[in-house]
């Protein structure tokens, strides 16, 4: 008998998590932002689990980063309309009420950085740009009477200024000064004195992350990459040497994430291990914090319920508890909690416990397909890892078509994770490959940098031998290969069809940019100081930039396209879009165009993202199993 096929709401019956957690400071209760109620709102629930209580209702907002007070049951948060990205913050008194607007500026983003509230609670600080569009200073704002104060400005200089960590005491804030994904600085602010001064890192630029002040004042977690390729975790002393650094953890992966609880006693930190992630945890003794402190320190690798992503990471202010937000290949994110109380030097951690169950699907986990990690040699003699998704029916007496998917970014990671598309597509007899092309973070510096004013360069290369690599597996029918993409993914997916349009029997683009000279003439103000080191200046570089572009080779496309993307885009224009659909209707292709009025960069509402995944889904499905699919 033939397997039964669930249909296309099963696989998307799940609820998305936003990617920020928040614990009362008693370890109670947790926090976190789902979309169970059909957009991104606020929800509470007990720590050990039980019924969740929705603390927020927005219909047109959507609910972004989240914190709690260390003093009070109040939760500040962030909000926008419509992905537009001028969010909003909100405060929320958790004994009863509404959300509280406290600021009221629709074309200022407001952003949080790894601190919201000063240890007192009586304040908050975050990052706007309404001095200047061009650069985010960090504020502070006073709860009982709304008064603000630029703390640290914004300037071509510095870049974007966000908060990171305040002192024990108050009275320092550690703020990253932001000029680009692998340029960011350490500054110290006094709020005595109102003096403001760098202390890391000396020399070239490096990616710091200031994470966390030790408890006695005296230095701050830094996760950097400052002369080596990964992120590694550090301490650093704002008092000592000018450039000092004592390394604590540098395994030949990414750090990716670090917490400390508020006496200092307890730190958890998650690595990235070509792409799965480890939690790893040390009960610190008392008094100062060095290397040999640290050392000293038992450490306890938490065991995962399955190879997948941590996604978020929270502690209760005593480092006895923690919440997680895990994401698993068969298993959409879910949140976990795990008792640290007994961390010690034989002591074993239970596996984290699920605290929530949102995947009302049910599809059992032994009908979803694990990927496989693989690799294969790329032009220039690099290695590209990535994750290969295979049909069960797929093989050489029965080959199927594939899709390549193409992550967003570029610096970011193709990592095992539930995709409900990917896990669609396979059981339609669709197989997905997923690599992790130049540019993408998680395997050095260095590679993470390759893409650097090279966007349509080396990358686009790398997908050409993905397309060869996928051709030459036995169970792929050749002829039927589609390429995906979202932002930038989109963006590689443009430069697949139009620059290799050997390859491709489909594709679709969600919010890609298509002509690179607009799109870094478009972009949000605060983006400008650094687009020209990243992508290319639309003046300076037009001639680099129209060579790249999409939209030139728009003659050369064969493959049938479907086109996605949202009006309110802040990051790439509607123009992206609708200039390379109303080229290729010039020229009458193949091409489908969706847009939707009420979205940004992304689907935030749950009908919007199940409209636009089964459009993609429809369209690959005639396209790659449909009659005489394949080139043309």
């Amino acid at each position: 008998m033939a397997r039964s096929t669930p249909p296309f709401e099963q696989f998307f019956a799940y609820r998305r998590y936003f990617t920020s957690l928040a614990m009362a400071p008693r370890g109670d209760r947790v926090a976190y932002v789902t979309d169970a109620s059909g957009q991104f709102n606020l929800w509470i629930q007990p720590w050990e689990g039980g019924w969740p209580s929705q603390r927020t209702a927005f219909e047109e907002q959507s609910v972004r980063e989240i914190a709690w007070s260390p003093v009070e049951d109040r939760i500040i948060f962030l909000a926008d309309r419509h992905g537009d990205e001028f969010w909003q913050i909100y405060s929320l008194e958790l004994d009863g009420g509404w959300p509280r607007q406290l600021t009221n500026a629709p074309e200022v983003r407001h952003e949080f950085g790894g601190v919201v509230f000063t240890p007192d609670g009586r304040h908050i600080v975050y990052s706007a740009n309404e001095r200047d569009p061009a650069h985010a200073d960090t504020i502070l704002m006073d709860l009982a009477t709304g008064e603000r104060r630029v703390l640290v400005e914004g300037s071509d200089a510095w870049g974007q200024i966000y908060p990171a960590a305040w002192s024990p005491d108050g009275r320092r804030l550690a703020c990253m000064a932001f000029r680009g994904n692998t340029d960011q600085s350490l500054l110290i602010h006094d709020l005595a004195s109102g003096s403001t001064r760098p202390t890391f890192p000396p020399g070239e630029p490096a990616t710091v992350w200031p994470m966390a002040w030790t408890a006695d004042g005296q230095g701050i977690l830094l996760l950097t990459d400052h002369d080596r390729e990964f992120m590694g975790l550090a301490l650093h002393r704002p008092d000592g040497p000018p450039g000092n650094l004592e390394w604590l953890e540098t395994p030949p992966w990414d750090v990716e994430a670090v917490e400390l609880s508020r006496d200092g006693r307890v730190a958890a930190w998650v690595v990235n291990e070509n792409g799965v992630s480890r939690l790893f945890v040390r009960r610190l003794a008392a008094g100062a914090l060095d290397g040999e402190a640290w050392r000293a320190a038992p450490v306890v690798e938490v065991p995962m319920p399955e190879a997948g992503v941590i996604a978020a990471l929270a502690l209760s202010a005593d480092g006895r508890r923690a919440v997680l937000l895990i994401n698993r290949s068969r298993r959409p994110a879910e949140v976990y909690t795990v008792e640290l109380a007994e961390v010690g030097p034989s002591r074993q951690i239970a596996p984290p416990r699920q605290v929530t169950d949102g995947f009302i699907g049910a599809i059992p986990e032994e009908e979803l397909v694990v990927p496989e990690p693989v690799s294969y040699v790329t032009w220039d003699g690099r290695g590209i890892s990535g994750w290969l998704y295979r049909p069960r029916e797929a093989s050489p007496e029965h080959r199927v078509p594939v899709v390549l998917s193409i992550h967003g970014g570029p610096e970011a990671q193709e990592r095992p994770t539930y995709s409900a598309f990917y896990q669609l597509l396979l059981h339609r007899g669709i197989g997905i490959f997923a690599p992790n092309i130049r540019g993408s973070t998680g395997y050095g510096r260095t590679f993470q940098r390759l893409i650097y004013r090279d966007w349509g360069g080396g990358e686009l290369k790398d997908l050409g031998e993905a397309a060869r690599f996928l051709r030459s597996l036995d169970w792929v029918d050749p002829d039927r290969i589609g390429v995906f993409g979202g932002s930038f993914g989109g963006f590689a997916t443009l430069s697949c069809i139009s620059r290799l349009p050997e390859y491709w029997a489909a594709a679709v683009d969600i919010v890609g940019p298509s002509n690179l000279i607009t799109f870094a003439q478009s972009v949000p103000p605060t983006w400008r100081d650094f687009m020209a080191e990243w992508v290319g200046d639309p003046e300076r570089d037009a001639e680099l930039l129209r060579e790249r572009s999409p939209i030139t080779y728009v003659d050369q496309i064969r493959a049938p396209l479907l086109v996605i993307q949202g009006a309110k885009d802040p990051r790439v224009h509607r123009n992206e879009s609708e200039q390379m659909v109303a080229r290729l209707r010039e020229l009458g292709r193949e091409v489908e165009y969706l847009l939707f009025e009420d979205e940004g960069h992304g689907f935030t509402k749950r009908a919007n993202n199940l409209k636009a995944f089964r459009a993609a889904a429809e369209f690959f499905e005639r396209k790659l199993l449909g009659p005489g699919a394949g080139p043309g």
